[in-house]
């Protein structure tokens, strides 16, 4: 379903992508782990149409992405939940979903969208009419899984939802990970907290310095001892 295929991205001069290639299958969860700096973020940007490659192609279902704009690339299929959340903190709930489905105006379906939203996430329910910035770091979030599932993505790129999180926290985001791949949604998923993303993905990515260093399903990349030494705390 999507596909990035020798990608160099950089900042000015600094050149952060070497050439990545990676796939993700329909249905799939996937996952890129690597350190802070190693270019996952990077690889999200590029793929959202934030940052251009210079060198390169990325593909949905056969449709070529880069050079669009990033609204285009919304409404081509992909959504994103950002690294540090990144919602509207004076707006509330409600209108936080609604700016997610911006490239829609199916009103029922939206209205069918956000019920499922507040069905994943009750809290969210409950907070409808509150100013984003007065949740907490949890439930906001969930807020930013929540807009970006708001423009019915074919792919969904989730970018460190853990950090940040209380352990239980942790689990309940990795738990409604689990649930929106069983209803369908395909994931790309950049975790620092490589257990938990190798405990939830088909298949996972490692990445250094801009490059792909390492591919394999879930399962082998959690018996590698360089996964283990350097992504997984074990000796």
């Amino acid at each position: 379903m999507l596909e990035l295929r020798d990608v160099h991205s950089y900042y000015g001069h600094i050149h952060a992508l070497k050439g990545i290639s990676l796939s993700v299958e329909k249905g799939e969860i996937v996952t890129l782990i690597g350190a802070n700096g190693a270019g996952k973020t990077t690889t999200l940007r590029t793929i959202s149409g934030l940052l251009h490659p210079r060198h390169g192609s990325i593909w949905l279902d056969g449709e070529r992405l880069d050079g669009l704009p990033p609204d285009i690339i919304v409404r081509k299929g992909v959504g994103q939940s950002p690294e540090g959340r990144q919602i509207f903190p004076r707006l509330t709930v409600m209108e936080n979903l609604e700016m997610g489905a911006y490239t829609r105006n199916d009103k029922e379906g939206i209205r069918r969208d956000l019920e499922h939203v507040f069905g994943l996430f009750p809290r969210l329910a409950e907070r409808r009419n509150q100013p984003g910035g007065t949740l907490s770091g949890g439930e906001q979030q969930m807020l930013a899984i929540g807009r970006a599932l708001m423009c019915r993505p074919r792919v969904l790129l989730l970018d460190e939802p853990s950090m940040g999180l209380a352990p239980l926290l942790v689990e309940t985001i990795f738990n409604i990970i689990r649930e929106l791949n069983r209803e369908g949604t395909t994931i790309l998923l950049v975790e620092q907290n490589a257990a938990k993303a190798l405990a939830v993905a088909h298949r996972g990515y490692v990445i250094e310095t801009g490059h792909i260093v390492l591919s394999d399903n879930a399962a082998n990349l959690r018996q590698n001892d360089l996964v283990r030494k350097a992504y997984l705390g074990e000796t």
